[in-house]
């Protein structure tokens, strides 16, 4: 289990973890019936506290994924609601599950160039290019365009999750997302940390995303590595 990330971007520590393990219980590496390590235990593992992991569990507990008996520890539960932040996001470490994080390389708000597909209603829209991570590995390149017309967007502001920040700066929600996935070349704009050189073929998603408006808000690329990490679609 991997520590839960500090930095200015990161989504609050109870939610980090509480994600962590939503994605690791749809991930099967937790079965329903498991019990969780002792509390204590686990903050230590975490790198938290103990009213920050209290809190997480708490959260698991009313999505009906985690029961809590006293004087014997805290069960996974299947059957409850997946409902997250991440519910969207479906790379995940070949072993499974993995909490999503990213880097911003840049954010700019520019006319839209004319190799992107249409989307939108506006001429102009913010291209936000990010480093993903799941846990400390990374494993993708992205470049995000937000429309124009969806609002603005400020860069210090923005969190891991932009469907968060999405709802909690500009107003709007992420409803629904079409992917495609394939392969392509790396862009050339890739920083060289990244694991897979530019002009390398490896594993592609376009997704056009909408709110509640007809046309789709949002449209993004990316590019991951396969050798870390896979695109996975599970469906109940």
């Amino acid at each position: 289990m991997q520590s839960a990330s500090q930095t200015s971007s990161a989504l609050p520590l109870y939610v980090q973890i509480s994600e962590l393990l939503i994605r690791d219980i749809a991930a099967g590496r937790l079965i329903d019936g498991e019990r969780l390590p002792p509390e204590r235990e686990m903050a230590e593992e975490l790198g938290i506290s103990i009213g920050t992991l209290r809190k997480a569990l708490a959260d698991l507990t009313e999505k009906g994924l985690l029961e809590r008996i006293q004087g014997s520890g805290n069960y996974i539960r299947q059957g409850g609601t997946n409902e997250s932040v991440y519910a969207m996001f479906r790379l995940e470490l070949l072993s499974g599950g993995g909490l999503p994080r990213a880097d911003i390389l840049n954010v700019k708000r520019m006319s839209k160039p004319d190799d992107l597909p249409a989307f939108g209603t506006s001429d102009e829209g913010t291209r936000i290019r990010r480093l993903r991570y799941l846990n400390d590995v990374m494993i993708a390149v992205e470049e995000i365009w937000l429309d124009g017309d969806s609002g603005i967007v400020k860069q210090e502001l923005l969190s891991d999750s932009l469907y968060r920040f999405y709802q909690k700066q500009l107003g709007f929600w992420i409803v629904r997302a079409e992917d495609r996935v394939t392969i392509k070349d790396v862009p050339d704009w890739a920083p060289d940390s990244f694991s897979k050189a530019p002009g390398t073929i490896t594993g592609y998603i376009e997704r056009f995303s909408w709110a509640d408006r007809p046309k789709p808000v949002e449209y993004s690329r990316t590019w991951f590595d396969t050798d870390k990490a896979h695109y996975v679609q599970r469906l109940k």
